[in-house]
C-alpha cells in the first residue's frame, strides 16, 4: 500500500469553490474510477488558510497510474472542471508526494 499526499494552494478567496467542486463533482468521478480517499483537511493554523490537503490510498504505483490517468483524462470531468473555473482559476499550485509507510506505521 502507498499513500499520496496532495496540497492544493488556492487563488485568494477560492477555497470555498474548491471544496464545493470536490464535494459535488470530483468525488463522484473518483468513485467511478475506484480512487480511494483517506481524508481531506483545511489549514486551521499554518502558513495559509487557502489550502486544501488530502490523502489517497493506492495498491501500487501502477494502480495509481491507471486510475489517476483515467480520471484526469475523462472528458466529462474535464468539462465540469472547466465550468467550475469559468469565473476564475481555483488552484494556483499543487504539491504532491507519494509516501510509503514505515514498518511501525499504523497505516500499512
Amino acid at each position: 500500500m502507498i499513500y499520496e499526499l496532495r496540497t492544493y494552494h488556492c487563488a485568494p478567496g477560492r477555497l470555498p469553490a474548491l471544496n464545493l467542486r470536490f464535494e459535488t463533482i470530483t468525488l463522484q468521478f473518483w468513485e467511478k474510477y475506484g480512487i480511494r480517499q483517506i481524508g481531506f483537511w483545511t489549514t486551521l493554523i499554518g502558513t495559509s488558510n487557502q489550502t486544501l490537503t488530502y490523502m489517497l490510498q493506492w495498491d501500487s504505483l501502477a494502480d495509481r497510474e491507471i486510475k489517476w490517468n483515467a480520471f484526469a483524462s475523462d472528458p466529462e470531468w474535464l468539462k465540469k472542471r472547466a465550468e467550475s473555473e469559468a469565473e476564475s482559476i481555483i488552484v494556483e499550485r499543487i504539491e504532491n508526494q507519494i509516501l510509503t509507510p514505515t514498518s511501525y506505521s499504523a497505516m500499512r
